[in-house]
């Protein structure tokens, strides 16, 4: 299962950074500013968000198998509505139909790690969401290739094929069953979380919003900075980059797994970002790789300690704070994108660290509230 949930998770990474690393092309094909570019990213995320509120008490409910190649097939199908002929609103939708999708299947493969490791799920998580640093890191690049060697719609039309092919995978393998108390009771699930999840459901939401920021600005603001805008794609695969590292690293640490960490995170990540971007730095991909590297922990941490915290509706709770995270990335570029467009995309990239103080302010919030702790 871990091998299936690395490779899914590695397409995942392609489809996070395919508007992105397409930005430029996309943009000039429906004639759009930045705030309409950050609203297609913006789409994505409220797609994900939308599927993660979906799939959670179904994931702590029902059989995994089929929610797993449905998914994998409405991703497919999404992608594949991707035309050079459509308009502005059918782009929203295939992207927005694409993120639900994707929402569906990162909630359950989120849960059928937590519930397989349980105290031990930190780590493990960390291995399979490196899938997804991977597939973005290899993604920005292999999508520049394939627009510059056939069309911008190529990247989107091989994307379709890779999920097609993760559903026919998934049909001859075996899921783990629903193990919850919602177990045969779509909804119930609800009913094993609190209002103890909103700090980790602020971390989800800064996070993926400055996550889903970066991509879709990259390239907008290497050419603020004068650089071409192939810099731009090569600073997405070194934020990617950095987020793959960062995971890596932590799979060696042996201290103790708590909101500290994100804490830490988010204060270090709004200091680097501020300065550099105050300071006009060219070395773009250094910046953003860096602030990969501090923030690739972020992810697996929230997704593990809302787990361990309630354990009786993993699935539902997974699904509650990747679900705030989906809105994060819809609020986030959104806002940066209107930032942008009023006062230069300098100040919308320098906005980011803001969100980065937004997020060290949930983890501390987490502590305070004492929540238990997974193995050393």
């Amino acid at each position: 299962m871990l091998a299936l949930a690395f490779v899914a998770f590695c397409a995942f990474g392609v489809a996070l950074v395919i508007v992105g690393a397409n930005q430029a092309d996309l943009s000039a094909a429906l004639g759009l500013d930045l705030a309409a570019s950050g609203m297609l990213a913006a789409s994505l995320s409220l797609g994900i968000g939308a599927g993660v509120l979906v799939s959670g008490p179904l994931v702590d409910a029902v059989r995994r198998r089929p929610l797993f190649v449905g998914a994998s097939a409405g991703a497919a199908l999404a992608l594949g509505a991707v035309s050079a002929e459509m308009g502005f609103p059918r782009a929203l939708a295939c992207l927005a139909a694409l993120g639900f999708a994707l929402g569906f299947y990162e909630t359950l493969l989120n849960t059928l790690v937590a519930e397989r490791y349980r105290e031990r799920a930190a780590r493990p998580l960390t291995f399979v969401h490196s899938g997804a640093t991977l597939g973005a890191v290899l993604g920005a690049p292999a999508i520049a290739w394939l627009a510059a060697a056939s069309h911008w719609v190529a990247s989107f039309r091989a994307s379709a094929a890779a999920f097609a092919l993760l559903g026919l995978v998934g049909l001859a393998l075996r899921f783990q069953g629903p193990s919850g108390v919602a177990a045969g009771r779509p909804g119930s699930g609800a009913r094993g979380v609190s209002a103890a999840i909103l700090p980790y459901a602020g971390v989800a939401a800064c996070y993926v919003g400055v996550e889903t920021a970066v991509t879709i600005f990259a390239t907008p603001y290497a050419r603020a900075l004068g650089l071409p805008a192939e810099r731009g794609v090569a600073a997405i695969s070194a934020f990617w980059l950095g987020l793959l590292a960062g995971r890596l690293l932590f799979l060696l640490w042996r201290g103790p797994v708590d909101a500290r960490l994100l804490l830490g995170a988010g204060l270090a990540s709004a200091a680097l970002l501020a300065a550099g971007v105050a300071a006009e730095l060219r070395a773009l991909e250094l910046l953003v790789g860096a602030l990969g590297l501090l923030l690739g922990l972020v992810f697996p941490v929230f997704v593990a300690l809302t787990a361990l915290r309630f354990p009786a509706a993993r699935g539902t709770a997974t699904g509650i704070v990747t679900g705030a995270g989906a809105a994060g990335g819809f609020v986030v570029p959104w806002l940066a994108g209107v930032v942008g467009d009023a006062r230069g995309v300098a100040d919308a990239f320098f906005s980011l660290a803001g969100w980065c103080l937004v997020l060290a302010g949930c983890a501390l919030f987490a502590l305070r509230l004492r929540a238990p702790q997974p193995d050393r």
